[in-house]
Order: C-alpha cells, then structure tokens, then sequence
C-alpha cells in the first residue's frame, strides 16, 4: 500500500510521481540547461510518442510557438510562461494546438535549477471558436456584411472571395478602384484575417508628404542626415516589422522612391536616410491607388518591374454606381451607424429619397454615400429620411444630362432629352412603355430614357399607382 503523507504531511515522492501521471494536462520537467527530463503520461497521450522519445529533447523538438521562445529556453530566461499558444508535434505528424504555461524552479539560494511546463489541450475550443465565427460570418453574408466591407452584389462577393484568398497568403496585394471605394478598408480586413494580425498594420499616403520626408517617412533616418534631424528616427518599414505595410495612393510615389521601394521588395532590406547600415524587415505590402498603373507603365511614369512587384495578388473594388443593388444595404448600414452616434431614432427613407439615391451615379462612391446619410442626420425631423434632407447634388440628379457611365464591355442607353425632366410625357405613352416591359420600372425608365425616380414622379403624376393602371408584373 502506497503511502502518500509522512508524519509532517510532506507528500511522498511515489505519490508525487502519481499525481503528475494521472494529469490530464500534459506536463514536462526540464533542467537548467533546456533539456526535457521528465514528461507525464498526458504528454504521451497529447503527442502520440513515447516517454523515450521526448525525454532528452529541447522545447523547440516537440512544439511550435508564435512568439520566438524556442531559440533558447524562455522559460529559464522569463522565469514564467503565461497562457502561451503553441502547436504540439505529434507523432502522425500534424500539429495539436495547447495553451502552455511554465514556471522556473528555483533553489533556495535563488539559482535557477530547471523548469515545470504545462500543456492544456485546446483544439476543441477553437474548433468551436471557428464554427462561431463560420456562423456570424454567414449571418454577416446574408446581410451584406464581410467583416469591415458591405456588399450583396455579386460583383462583391467576388471582392470577398479575393480578399479571402490573399488573406490566406503573404503575397503583395494591390488594391485599385476608384477614390471612396474602400480600399483602405479592404486592406484591414487582409490584414486582420491573415497571420500577420497579430503585428502592426501601418499605413502610409505616398501622396501628402514630398519625395524628401516621404523617404524619411518609409525608411527613417540617422541623426543629422538633413536639417532638423535632431535625432535618429525610425521609419514606417521598421514600425510594421512583422506586420504589413499600407501604401495609400501608390500612383504618386516618385521615380526615387520607386527605386527604393523596388530594391526592398527584392532584397527585403534598406538603409535609413543618412546610414550606411543595411537593415531587414518582415513586411507585407499592400498597396493601393486609384489610377491605372498600367498606364502609367506606358507613359514611363511608373517603372514596369515594380508594377509586377507590387500586383502579386489583385484585388479591384468595383465603384458604387456599377453595383448599386448594394446602396440598400449600405444606407441601413450607416443609418445604424449614425443612430448609435446621434441617438436620433431614424428608421430609413421615403419611397422617393430611396429611388433618388438609387438613381444617383454616386461618383464619390461609398465615401460619398456615408456623408450623404450623416448630412440627413442633420436635416431630418422626422423617422424617415425625405427627399430633401439629401444633399443638393444628389437631389438633383434628374436634371442630370447623362445617364451614369456603362458597366465595363457594356453600351451606354441612349438617352432622349425630351424626357429628361419630365416635359411632355403622356398617360397613353407612359403605359405603353411600360406594358412593353411588363411593369418592370428600371426597363421602363431605361427605355424612356430617364432615372426611376423621374419615372415614379411621372407615375405619381399621371395617378399611375391606382389599382388597375398598371401591369399585373409592374416592379419597382
């Protein structure tokens, strides 16, 4: 019979031995130089390999750590591990994600001797954190949500899938698209869902500094390198290490920078401005603009070899007035936005000011739809949002001269000025037109030659929306 309390209740060392066996937890006793000398029978059970085979190993032999604790013991060197996630190696050779914790084990003259270190099991929790997350990201796509970015069409959800699969990579990625598009939040979403999350994102506009302080900006530089620099300063690449890096409006870099930027995306280094010590980075680039690099390249304004660089991966965001099926869920997305700001309690728009922002080619895009509904916010006296609480230009839109420009390998509609405010339009014509159509409004409006909200004032009109005018299929 094993005996576990001597007469001054100090637990033996068989029953100490059992204690540490019958852990569910796996747990492993190094000495002071690293070395595994001990592993419990949880351990075994975790990494499928035997006493024999982890005992006499190192740490960085039997797991994988985020942070770079392996090169040496951090456990001997910190004194305590605290809630450490780090990947077991098994014996079938794949990899069991655990929480480690430690603690060095001290003599009583405070010399280090060795160190205890446990390992929780968490392949569970995260499998449930990603089925979690798998749910409100489809409660989010159903809603026209994907992380930061909002957007039903199809021409997004392409967008989504893009970022998804340079999210999952560490290739430079180039964002183009128009200005208010949202490309710098497309940026963060790659950034926060990719394995760089962890390190810094930051971010750069190649256009608001000169060449000069855009050098310094990008690379840093050494104490009097030029006038005013008093002391040594660290630049935007040193700043991401680890991370990525954001080069906003990358259309505007100077044939200097171009070349700077060209030498670090090859070599993966750089020289502060002013120093002679070459210096590494791990940095990802995301790179943004606005204009077509393509033709900047013809132009010469833009060297050709740093184009490719940057266009490993590309993602384009289409402008606003090419997907506007995504103005209704964008509108309820900043209307929740600014309800939660303001405290006003506005519920949506009228009839009228919804087909007027749908009829509008939104030419500062997203950016310029979001200010839109903040400056309702700021008229709007009633629970829903009217026509003339919208901005003037956008409230204007019918007197606009042009349709807005076609979708790409698409021809513009031919547009009839004799319609284009509302003029001579009769009854008999109007129902014509739309009997043509089969009560479809938007075919209707495209074929008369005017926006859908011009046509439903026409309706409005002419007493269009009484029971029996209109085609049994007429749709908005």
């Amino acid at each position: 019979m094993m005996v576990c309390f001597d007469a001054d209740n100090r637990l033996s060392k068989d029953c100490f031995e059992t204690v540490l066996q019958s852990m569910a937890e796996g747990l492993f006793i190094i000495d002071s130089s690293g070395v595994i000398r001990f592993c419990n029978a949880g351990l075994e059970r975790m990494s499928g390999l035997p006493a024999a085979s982890i005992v006499g190993k190192r740490c960085r032999d039997i797991m994988v750590c985020a942070c770079d604790v392996m090169s040496e013991c951090g456990l001997l060197k910190q004194g305590t591990l605290s809630n450490l996630e780090c990947r077991l190696k098994r014996a079938d050779g794949t990899l069991l994600p655990v929480l480690k914790n430690g603690r060095a084990l001290i003599d009583p003259g405070g010399i280090v001797v060795g160190g205890v270190e446990t390992m929780t099991d968490i392949s569970e929790l995260i499998l449930a954190k990603r089925k979690t997350a798998a749910l409100e990201e489809e409660a989010h796509r159903e809603s026209g949500r994907y992380h930061l970015l909002v957007g039903k069409s199809s021409a997004m959800q392409e967008v989504f899938e893009l970022i998804e699969m340079a999210a999952a990579s560490n290739a430079n990625v180039l964002i183009t698209g128009d200005t208010g598009t949202g490309k710098e939040l497309a940026a963060r979403t790659i950034h926060e869902r990719s394995a760089r999350s962890g390190g810094p994102l930051v971010k750069v506009n190649c256009s608001a500094l000169p060449e000069p302080l855009l050098e310094s900006e990008l690379f840093g530089h050494a104490k009097g390198a030029f006038t005013g620099a008093i002391k040594d300063k660290i630049g935007r690449f040193e700043l991401a290490d680890g991370g990525t890096l954001f080069l906003d409006e990358t259309g505007d870099l100077t044939p200097y920078i171009q070349v700077k930027l060209l030498r670090f995306l090859q070599e993966r280094e750089f020289e502060r401005v002013g120093e002679n010590l070459t210096r590494k980075a791990d940095v990802r680039i995301i790179a943004a603009t606005n204009r077509d690099l393509r033709e900047l390249v013809r132009s010469g304004d833009f060297r050709e070899d740093l184009y490719y660089r940057l266009k490993v991966f590309p993602v384009h965001i289409p402008p606003l007035r090419e997907r506007k099926e995504d103005i209704g869920a964008l509108i309820t997305h900043f209307i929740a936005k600014f309800k939660a700001s303001t405290g006003k309690a506005i519920a949506g728009l009228t009839s009228e000011a919804a087909l007027t922002m749908m009829d509008y080619c939104w030419p500062g895009n997203i950016r310029e739809l979001e200010n839109a509904i903040e400056h309702a916010f700021v008229t709007c006296r009633t629970d829903e949002i009217g026509i003339f609480d919208l901005p003037l230009e956008i409230r204007h839109v019918e007197l606009r001269l042009n349709p807005c420009p076609p979708r790409r390998g698409e021809q513009a509609l031919p547009f009839s000025g004799s319609f284009g405010t509302g003029g001579d339009l009769s009854k008999d014509r109007l129902l014509a037109v739309l009997k043509d159509h089969a009560g479809n409004r938007g075919k209707t409006a495209a074929a008369l030659g005017i926006d859908r909200s011009t046509l439903w004032r026409h309706m409005k009109r002419l007493g269009l929306f009484q029971t029996g005018h209109l085609p049994s299929n007429s749709s908005r």
